[in-house]
């Protein structure tokens, strides 16, 4: 919840700080290699600690949680642009 939380204020700072209307589709892909990196990663020391079960649990369980914070983050970015065109007028 705390994870959560503190990545939508990130989001919510960031697009508040970064002039104009911020690519989310862009920052939606971002987050999906890296997702797709880190689930390997993860996966890789799930396969050599307990086999081949912690391999797939380990991969489509980070690469969810990764995609699940990288859209908290964009809703951030949103909200973050409406505050920005809204109080900088």
């Amino acid at each position: 919840m705390i994870l959560e939380l503190l990545t939508f204020i990130v989001g919510l700072v960031y697009g508040y700080a970064n002039p104009g209307k911020e690519d989310r589709m862009a920052l939606l892909k971002k987050g999906a290699i890296y997702g797709v990196i880190l689930g390997v990663v993860f996966g890789l020391i799930g396969l050599f600690i307990g086999g081949v079960v912690f391999f797939a649990a380990g991969a489509i369980g980070t690469f969810i949680s990764v995609v699940i914070l990288v859209v908290i983050f964009i809703i951030g970015t949103f909200i973050g642009d409406l505050l920005e065109d809204a109080l900088k007028k």
